[in-house]
């Protein structure tokens, strides 16, 4: 199972993941698609969109299973927070991904690094099939 996180999103929508790990991704997505409720709040706030492309990362998203808050990813995140140096948004990313039991996909692997029983993959520096 896989949690997909912001960055590694809008470089899917631009073409932009390796070609290494374009079938491995495009798998991912096809069977399962994942986000957190804060990807997708980053994904669809990036100001990189113009009317058109805001519209087609709408519909893409609109395939994502949507994974909300909870009480468990909420203290996950409180935990996480005050035990080492993540960002908010970060925080609530790691948490949906150890709460769902997910591995998380993300390019920024040093964002994450410090976090105890979590899984990154990170398509940039992975080959994958």
């Amino acid at each position: 199972m896989y949690l997909i996180d912001t960055n590694v999103l809008i470089y899917y929508l631009n073409d932009s993941i390796p070609e290494s790990s374009k079938i491995f991704m495009t798998k991912v997505l096809s069977e399962s698609f994942r986000v957190s409720v804060i990807t997708k709040m980053e994904f669809l706030g990036w100001k990189g969109f113009n009317p058109a492309t805001f519209s087609k990362a709408s519909e893409f998203l609109g395939y994502a299973d949507v994974i909300g808050l909870n009480n468990v990813i909420e203290s996950t995140s409180i935990s996480l927070r005050r035990s080492v140096s993540i960002g908010f948004a970060d925080a609530i990313i790691a948490a949906t991904a150890l709460d769902i039991g997910a591995v998380l996909i993300t390019r920024n692997e040093k964002d994450f690094k410090n976090i105890a029983n979590l899984t990154v993959l990170n398509p940039w520096n992975s080959v994958i099939n």
